[in-house]
């Protein structure tokens, strides 16, 4: 099995810098488009509406540039612009904006993705919602929420039930019709409560206490990957619905502790994909 590159704390800490900076360049380019009168393109992924605009376009574009003229070896993976391949093991996962509907909407429920996979899995992620102004980073052993200047560290709630659970889903739209849907909605309704709409935001909410278990399908790696060290170093457990690494996407489960974790996997288990 190949070996991950060994990097240094100083070595983490001046990528995971790297990466906020990078949210910063796209937030220069996303909140001046943000509740405009934006032009909305269809892409017509999956022949559902797939929205985009120049925002999603052009923060993209200018994460690239950054991290071409900083890092010119590593290889990148954006929803916009495709892969490109590096000569180092390392990849960054670009989302500019998840959540275009959100962001079309007017509603700041979307955010800025940005992840470092090392050739085995993501080791640093970054959400930024800029719009509010919250930029959440994690890397192993360690998350953070930066709000106003102020530092604070991320840890998932003690929720060790489904019946005590506050569930977040994007879209029902997400599940594929049969067993995939039928098996969401009857976990769906052991939990306490159920929210929906939240894109990468729910997985920040459940790294900060206030959510307990998400439960998606249909994701793509850039949908993922720079949550899984969020909600990881916050002290959850993400996999998909067979309990294995979820960094490819696909169907997803995210927990605030790995006794809830069991209980929703062996209430997804049947819908897994094989």
């Amino acid at each position: 099995m190949a070996s991950a590159p060994e990097l240094s704390t100083t070595d983490i800490a001046e990528l995971a810098g790297f990466a906020a900076r990078l949210a910063t360049a796209a937030a220069a380019i996303t909140c001046k488009h943000f509740r405009s009168n934006i032009s909305v393109d269809d892409k017509q992924s999956r022949g559902v509406y797939d929205p985009v605009t120049i925002a999603d376009k052009d923060a993209e574009t200018e994460i690239r540039r950054l991290i071409k003229e900083t890092y010119p070896t590593h290889g990148i993976l954006g929803e916009e612009h495709g892969h490109e391949p590096g000569t180092s093991p390392f990849t960054w996962v670009l989302d500019p904006i998840d959540g275009t509907r959100s962001f079309i909407s007017g509603v700041p429920l979307w955010g800025t993705l940005i992840g470092l996979n090392n050739g085995l899995r993501p080791i640093i992620g970054v959400m930024d919602q800029p719009y509010i102004g919250e930029l959440f980073i994690g890397w192993p052993g360690h998350a953070e929420l930066i709000f106003k200047g102020e530092s604070q560290k991320l840890q998932t709630s003690g929720c060790t039930k489904l019946e005590d659970a506050i569930l977040g889903c994007t879209d029902l739209g997400i599940f594929s019709p049969g067993a995939e849907l039928e098996t969401f909605q009857a976990l769906q309704q052991e939990v306490r409560l159920w929210r929906f709409g939240g894109d990468c935001y729910f997985y920040t909410l459940l790294a900060l206490g206030k959510m307990d278990l998400i439960v998606e399908s249909g994701l793509e790696p850039y949908d993922i990957q720079a949550l899984i060290p969020i909600v990881e170093g916050a002290g959850g457990v993400i996999t998909n619905w067979s309990g294995a690494d979820a960094h490819e996407g696909g169907q997803v489960v995210a927990a605030a502790t790995p006794q809830l974790h069991a209980q929703a996997l062996a209430k997804l288990k049947g819908a897994a994909a094989l």
